[in-house]
């Protein structure tokens, strides 16, 4: 796991994420009010979602190594009435903090992703637990009409942290090989290749890099290429399906980022 953040970085982040969170829900005049970029949601079904996950997640860091993913026991529902909804979430962040403090960030852990680039534990749980916060944040904010861009050095992990962790694979890409290219404005690019032995992500090294020198192979070996460029903050959101794909400056085959939305490698 390539990660910009230590593990005390990522906590601290989690609670920030976690506190402009909760602060969309008390500034929205309902809980009723649909989220744009989560259309069969409401507010409440977000918040809902927010605090039950941030709860099972404390829950399986807690648990240590296990086959599955523990859910938390005795866990009270999320209230209805505005003030309790807002203590239930920080309680819930609370008990996800304190979960992966006491763990440390190299404790094995239950997780849902393939090791390839990313490993089972609680260090990469609380790297994945932010980008969640992060993006969620981002869906309450717009939900209030007062969307903000996602910090800089939580995008900057968050394209890295989405690559190698939820489209990092062994599953065969079902389409002819490519490449694809992810630069952003602040100064970094990573590189996901695509190909019957699955998909792999790497950090590119700096502006002017080619396919050959930082692929190590040939430029026509690869069939299909393309590439995005936007902000750190711009790409994470894109990847996560939050704007479409022409907000950012894209080149070459624009199908394959087409395809690697829809791509589901477990079916």
């Amino acid at each position: 796991m390539t990660t910009t953040l230590e593990f005390p970085v990522l906590l601290r982040l989690i609670d920030e994420r976690s506190t402009a969170f909760r602060a969309a829900v008390a500034s929205a005049p309902s809980l009723d009010v649909q989220v744009p970029t989560c259309p069969e949601w409401t507010l409440f079904d977000l918040a809902e979602h927010i605090g039950e996950g941030r709860r099972d997640w404390a829950a399986t860091v807690a648990a240590g190594p296990a086959p599955a993913k523990s859910a938390a026991e005795g866990a009270p529902a999320a209230p209805r009435e505005r003030e309790a909804l807002l203590a239930w979430l920080a309680e819930s962040t609370e008990q996800l903090l304190d979960a992966l403090r006491k763990a440390g960030p190299d404790r094995a852990c239950w997780a849902w992703w393939e090791t390839l680039q990313s490993p089972h534990t609680s260090g990469a749980v609380a790297r994945h637990q932010l980008q969640q916060m992060t993006v969620h944040t981002y869906d309450a904010q717009i939900t209030i009409g007062a969307p903000q861009p996602l910090p800089d050095e939580v995008a900057l992990d968050g394209v890295d942290e989405f690559l190698s962790t939820c489209v990092a694979t062994s599953s065969a890409w079902p389409h002819k090989p490519a490449v694809i290219d992810f630069h952003a404005s602040e100064g970094r690019s990573w590189r996901l290749s695509l190909s019957a032995d699955g998909a792999r992500s790497t950090r590119l090294p700096g502006p002017g890099t080619t396919l050959a020198t930082a692929a190590g192979q040939d430029p026509d070996a690869a069939a299909a290429f393309s590439s995005a460029r936007g902000t750190a903050s711009e790409l994470v959101l894109m990847l996560h399906d939050r704007i479409p794909i022409g907000s950012l400056k894209l080149d070459g085959d624009r199908r394959l980022f087409e395809q690697l939305s829809a791509w589901d490698p477990d079916e």
